[in-house]
């Protein structure tokens, strides 16, 4: 197909530029992933108001992995039932959890390969050049 790409963000769509406080609603979790997450978003520039119910969600998603995962360090990843070893119910949650996290995160830009298929580049970490580069 010719001609030029569409521009990544949606006509009609109103980028942020202010880093927006998280819900109150959200766990303590949650909220610290909204407060790590939501900067490099708007630094990018790809963080719109239709945006901010999938911020939402892939900050609640992480909250309940690390409630979860809190849980399981406390009480351990099995139990023992009547008919034996079971796995703990935390151990589920923390499975979906997850998963919904990482859809979140593909849709939000914050994993590799969907910073590759938008075009997007993580910021550099350092000032020095790529040895690497010609």
């Amino acid at each position: 197909m010719k001609g030029r790409k569409p521009d990544q963000i949606s006509a009609g769509s109103h980028v942020l530029t202010h880093v927006p406080k998280p819900p109150a609603w959200l766990s303590k979790d949650a909220k610290a992933e909204w407060k790590r997450v939501a900067p490099v978003l708007v630094e990018r520039g790809v963080l719109t108001t239709a945006d901010l119910a999938t911020l939402e969600g892939y900050a609640t998603a992480i909250g309940r992995v690390r409630e979860a995962e809190a849980t399981i360090r406390r009480e351990g990843a099995t139990y023992i039932a009547a008919s034996g070893p079971k796995r703990h119910p935390a151990v589920t949650t923390q499975d979906a959890a997850l998963k919904t996290a990482r859809l979140f995160a593909a849709e939000l830009g914050l994993t590799p390969y969907a910073r590759s298929r938008t075009g997007m580049q993580a910021p550099a970490l350092d000032d020095e050049p790529n040895p690497l580069d010609l």
